[in-house]
């Protein structure tokens, strides 16, 4: 792990849309402008014209302690921008890296510990998504199926909002949305949380109504202020996070899965021969 560096610009990134419109200034200077020696609180009021008070609502608002813990972090994690053009597949190679060292500034193994444990128990799990997070979806009940998790994928609307109707307290519901704006993913978490069942969202965005309806709300980092991130495959973010998943559940019960995988290409095998 020695190329990555925690960062805290992927959680200003992530908390964006839980800010005031003061809050979103200060967060687009950080984002785009600041510089680590003209940080302090005096001439960050006076550039932006907001008070020392704003300055330290934002940075606690981020999860820091104060202005003063803020601003040390952001110089720690402070990276040059270069100027020089870039061969094309060196900028796709820089991007994916820019995005792996966000998704390990966000993640927060306590909370992958915790979602482990609600995979462990619950006896049903629906992955639902839409687009290209539906594709996500797929994927992610496809490697679960295989390790013995009953992962159903929802991807239509009609399905969606169908099965909704019988979740209850056995199950967990995993919503896939990096715009964290599908109406019809959070309608299925919010209907289920009534009901009893575990919910989770996968999101690039962090928006204080998701608390009303999610047990679990994991952030991923968003493609939107990323350079040239229009190269990058839009669910690679929630396919990385999925990775990080099922690795930890695999390690939590090594030995069972590697039975159970040892008896399915052995069924599997059994198929062919016949």
């Amino acid at each position: 792990m020695d190329e990555y560096a925690k960062s805290i610009i992927p959680i200003i990134e992530a908390n964006y849309e839980k800010y005031t419109e003061t809050e979103r200034y200060i967060a687009d200077y950080f984002l785009k402008q600041a510089r680590p020696e003209r940080l302090s609180a005096e001439l960050v009021s006076k550039e932006l014209s907001v008070s020392v008070a704003s300055l330290s609502r934002f940075a606690k608002k981020c999860g820091f302690g104060g202005y003063r813990e803020f601003t040390y972090e952001f110089r720690n994690s402070y990276v040059e921008k270069s100027a020089v053009e870039q061969q094309q597949s060196r900028l796709v190679l820089d991007t994916y890296q820019n995005l792996l060292n966000k998704i390990y500034s966000l993640l927060d193994e306590g909370q992958i510990h915790r979602i482990v444990t609600e995979l462990k128990w619950a006896r049903r799990v629906f992955v639902c998504g839409r687009g290209s997070s539906g594709l996500a979806a797929e994927e992610m009940a496809t490697r679960f199926r295989w390790i013995g998790i009953d992962m159903t994928a929802l991807r239509d609307n009609e399905d969606m909002r169908m099965q909704s109707v019988f979740l209850n307290r056995h199950d967990l519901m995993i919503g896939l949305s990096l715009s964290g704006t599908k109406s019809e993913i959070l309608y299925m978490l919010d209907r289920g949380f009534q009901q009893g069942a575990r919910t989770m969202l996968i999101t690039g965005k962090n928006r204080q109504t998701y608390e009303d309806f999610c047990n679990e709300i994991l952030l991923v980092p968003s493609l939107q202020h990323l350079n040239h991130g229009n190269l990058i495959s839009p669910q690679f973010p929630l396919l990385l996070m999925i990775d990080i998943l099922y690795a930890a559940y695999v390690n939590d019960d090594r030995m069972r899965i590697e039975k159970i995988q040892r008896e399915v290409q052995r069924t599997l095998r059994g198929n062919e021969d016949r």
